[in-house]
């Protein structure tokens, strides 16, 4: 399993969004602090999830964080946070 394939689990398991966007962007920082010869290291997630009602931009990232601790463990050197609730997207 990749590691998109492990953020992706990690989520649905922990948050269980309504939508989950994963893009690889490790490309993007070929030569920068943290990238790797193999890339994923540096990730952009949009989370929607009923779950983050009433929760402030911050609560909703660290909520994020939280679920992918052991990916920041092993390697995960960046990650952009889009977290929303279902009714800022419609």
């Amino acid at each position: 399993m990749n590691r998109a394939e492990r953020i992706r689990s990690a989520i649905s398991n922990g948050l269980t969004p309504d939508r989950l966007e994963i893009t690889d962007e490790s490309h993007l920082h070929a030569g920068h602090a943290g990238a790797q010869p193999g890339g994923e290291t540096h990730y952009n997630v949009t989370v929607v999830s009923s779950g983050f009602e009433g929760l402030s931009r911050v609560a909703r990232q660290r909520r994020v964080y939280a679920v992918l601790e052991k990916e920041f463990e092993t390697g995960l050197h960046a990650l952009t946070v889009r977290a929303l609730t279902p009714a800022e997207v419609s």
